[in-house]
């Protein structure tokens, strides 16, 4: 088996990264944000965070990351089911990790749906705190941003 490459993530990668995201079940699309554009705009704004995870040309792992000058993000953090438990999803995060200290960013949030049972056990397996001492809000300014679950 081939060496699975973990490399920053370009907007020449959208198409791959979106047909991961199509694999993942319960994996949320919005229709605007996770739009070729949406990604775009976000890869301008952070372009040196972001990461892939490559295997004889197929992306099998991306993360969308980003900062605000004060603390970062993760969003979208997924690996296509047959290559979990390889360490794929830990060395994308220290990709990220590491890209954001390199910005000089000391914290980073992520949001998990509570129903994402792998997704928030490896978030405690490599060492994440769940915060329990807050209450997450959102305000939608455009509606035309529509959510869509991948079944």
């Amino acid at each position: 088996m081939n060496t699975v490459e973990i490399r920053g993530m370009t907007i020449e990668d959208y198409d791959g990264v979106k047909a991961l995201w199509m694999t993942i079940k319960g994996f949320a699309i919005r229709s605007i944000d996770d739009s070729r554009e949406g990604v775009e705009r976000f890869l301008q704004r952070n372009p040196s965070t972001s990461v892939v995870a490559v295997l004889d040309g197929r992306i099998v792992g991306a993360i969308l990351c980003g900062h605000d000058g004060r603390r970062g993000c993760l969003y979208h953090v997924c690996v296509a089911p047959e290559f979990r438990k390889q360490g794929i999803g830990t060395k994308m995060v220290v990709y990220c990790m590491d890209a954001l200290k390199a910005e000089q960013i000391s914290k980073v949030s992520l949001i998990a749906f509570t129903q994402n049972d792998i997704g928030n056990a490896f978030w405690r397996k490599i060492g994440w705190t769940q915060r329990l001492d807050l209450n997450y809000y959102d305000f939608v300014l455009n509606t035309e941003n529509i959510v869509r679950f991948n079944q």
